[in-house]
């Protein structure tokens, strides 16, 4: 076995990156990897190297660990990159929620749909072809593993734009959604069988099982008796659809037009319109308690978090069979949504790679609400692809979520503010403004 070198981009997400490391040393395998760390932010790449540094110590590991301020340097030679930027951090972010918020547009979330998730796809982008370039020329054969949002929209950028074809985009949402179904319906989580697929954020859990019992009776019970499940979105979704969503309320209520516009239905669902905005302050909090906890020599309590990279990592590195879920070109896995768009499905894991596995038809209804989503999304990414910026106005216009709150010219007006906004961030050719 080859000691791999694990390559984090965006390493200044000092506490996300502390639980991949802590996964990662989880497995004896890895303990000797050699971790590259790169950030363009000095403060938080030294603060990621120190946190880095602690956690191989609590562990018991003895990796390499070195950081870089220049990103071809640290991806030079790499067998994993694990992608996990941010580009344009709180400020991007607030600009997101501030100037939509102006038109009447509610979000809770907006990192996946809706004009945040437009926006933070525009101008993350450029980000990715770079990152794609570097890795085409210092270590094509890499895998790079993606975390940076909006999931699905990025992975299609990247298989569209960029030469690179082992990508996978990767996300807690179906293991944690069956995780706590399986606290729900007071299942063990461990003996559960169970199979989702869809879109990232909006796929579905097909199958929810324990020895032979369908797991979904139980459930539908508990909803029965209690009015106060049926007070949320995806409790409601299921209700009415027939299959359980994979993403909580509150990023589910942003992919759909039947809640956020409504001031009644923010009620009675108790939607937190604007949450991210508190979760953004809580993360700045928490990376600067851990900043000054290592400044001043004290002991950070770090657990892992079952994260999907680390596992990857250790199944090519040792071919250990495993099953994760992965965000992957549609490539006749789920056979009644486009072939171009990225869907969330299992994926077989061992030392010959990532290979998906076909899921077949999603059943009619959740098809149509995918396809509804991946054709925003490709819009969205020929936007960038095709230099055009009517694409990202087109786009908006097929937003759930935005059409039901804005006209037509509305739309156009805010797209235009929008692009104002993040204009520095975005490529040059979508930095015009059309008018309405």
């Amino acid at each position: 076995m080859t000691v791999p070198r694990i390559v984090l981009v965006g390493a200044g997400s000092v506490v996300f990156t502390q639980g991949l490391l802590a996964d990662l040393f989880a497995f004896p395998e890895l303990r000797t990897a050699h971790i590259a760390l790169h950030d363009i932010d000095p403060e938080r790449l030294a603060t990621a190297e120190a946190a880095a540094r602690h956690i191989a110590v609590r562990r018991g590991a003895a990796p390499t660990i070195t950081a870089h301020a220049d990103r071809r340097a640290a991806l030079a030679d790499a067998d994993f990159v694990v992608n996990c930027v941010q580009i344009g951090m709180v400020e991007a972010t607030r600009t997101d929620f501030e100037v939509p918020a102006r038109y009447g547009v509610a979000q809770t979330i907006g990192d996946t749909l809706g004009i945040g998730g437009i926006f933070r796809a525009l101008r993350t982008f450029p980000f990715l072809k770079a990152l794609g370039d570097d890795m085409a020329e210092v270590c094509p054969d890499a895998w790079l593993l993606n975390y940076t949002n909006p999931m699905a929209m990025n992975v299609e950028y990247l298989s569209r734009a960029t030469g690179l074809r082992r990508v996978v985009g990767l996300c807690h949402s179906v293991h944690w959604t069956v995780h706590d179904l399986c606290e729900l319906v007071n299942a063990p989580f461990e003996e559960v069988t169970y199979l989702a697929a869809g879109v990232n954020h909006q796929a579905w859990v097909l199958r929810f099982e324990h020895d032979g019992e369908n797991l979904f009776e139980r459930l539908d019970a508990l909803i029965a008796e209690d009015p106060e499940l049926r007070r949320r979105v995806r409790i409601d979704m299921y209700r009415r659809l027939g299959f359980y969503p994979t993403e909580t309320s509150e990023h589910s209520s942003e992919y759909l037009p039947w809640y956020l516009h409504h001031p009644g239905e923010i009620e009675r669902l108790r939607l937190p319109v604007g949450a991210y905005l508190d979760i953004v302050a809580e993360n700045m909090a928490a990376y600067e308690r851990t900043r000054d906890a290592l400044a001043k020599g004290a002991e950070l309590e770090v657990e892992g978090s079952m994260e999907y990279a680390p596992q990857i990592i250790h199944s090519i590195t040792t071919g250990t069979p495993r099953t994760v879920y992965g965000n992957v070109p549609n490539r006749g896995l789920i056979e009644n949504l486009p072939c171009r768009g990225t869907v969330e499905v299992p994926c077989l894991v061992d030392g010959s790679g990532v290979r998906p596995t076909r899921v077949g038809a999603l059943p009619p209804q959740l098809a149509a609400l995918n396809r509804a989503y991946l054709g925003m999304n490709e819009l969205v990414v020929r936007a960038a692809v095709e230099n055009e910026p009517r694409h990202i106005r087109h786009a908006a216009m097929v937003d759930p979520a935005t059409s039901s709150a804005l006209r037509v010219e509305q739309i156009w007006q805010l797209c235009d503010d929008m692009v104002l906004a993040h204009a520095d961030r975005l490529q040059p050719g979508l930095r015009a403004t059309l008018g309405s």
